[in-house]
């Protein structure tokens, strides 16, 4: 991003967003709610710790700000800092005070493609996984990465966030998504041009975070049962 646009952008924070802005985490299981956000400020979405706005005069950026009293954003400084710069992901190009200016990210979600039944080529798939590679280079653990955290441009691969990426918990949801993908999707819904609705995706969802529930459960139970014998 050029300096001086930079520049501006952060004067901008500090002028007119932030002194302004009413941000507030009710539950951390729930995405934050934004109470008031002043113009031309627009809001492009918010997670459970955090919201991303974005100024319409510097489209090529997002500002990300944490809530108040929410963890994380040390953790995703640091991430950003070892990633240093990569095609397939953000860059950060300020943080302070629980404010981040990223590079904004043009695509639509794994997710929003099987509701809008786009077809999703190998090659966003082979991306995602050059992506983590490279992540684990850098000294990370990809963690969390989902068809909501992942997404396609141009018939590339993005990954959107890398907030945990400091979590060393085994994590094997993109294993799985690419499972779904290879085993499910590509021979099926693929060549029918199916529109999955946000219904049934979301069943989905929780299905599946059930079934891993299930089996972290079990796996515990066994090891603890292994350990008492």
């Amino acid at each position: 991003m050029n300096k001086s646009h930079l520049l501006y952008l952060i004067e901008s924070i500090n002028c007119t967003l932030l002194p302004s802005l009413k941000i507030e985490s009710v539950h951390p299981g729930d995405p934050v709610k934004v109470h008031y956000l002043p113009q031309p400020w627009q809001l492009l979405g918010t997670g459970n710790y955090a919201a991303v706005f974005y100024h319409p005069e510097y489209p090529e950026c997002v500002v990300k700000i944490y809530a108040p009293g929410r963890p994380g954003y040390e953790q995703e400084v640091e991430v950003y800092r070892r990633l240093g710069s990569h095609p397939a992901f953000s860059e950060c190009f300020y943080a302070a005070d629980g404010v981040l200016v990223l590079k904004r990210l043009y695509g639509k979600t794994l997710y929003d493609c099987m509701h809008l039944g786009l077809p999703i080529p190998k090659q966003v798939i082979r991306d995602i996984d050059r992506a983590l590679v490279y992540a684990k280079s850098r000294g990370l653990y990809p963690h969390d990465v989902h068809g909501k955290n992942v997404m396609m441009h141009q018939g590339r691969g993005l990954v959107v966030d890398i907030s945990d990426f400091l979590d060393q918990e085994t994590c094997s949801k993109w294993q799985d998504l690419k499972r779904a993908y290879y085993w499910l999707y590509l021979p099926i819904l693929c060549p029918l041009r199916l529109r999955v609705p946000y219904s049934a995706l979301n069943m989905l969802r929780k299905c599946y975070r059930l079934i891993t529930s299930a089996k972290t459960f079990c796996d515990s139970l066994i090891l603890r049962l292994t350990h008492f014998k």
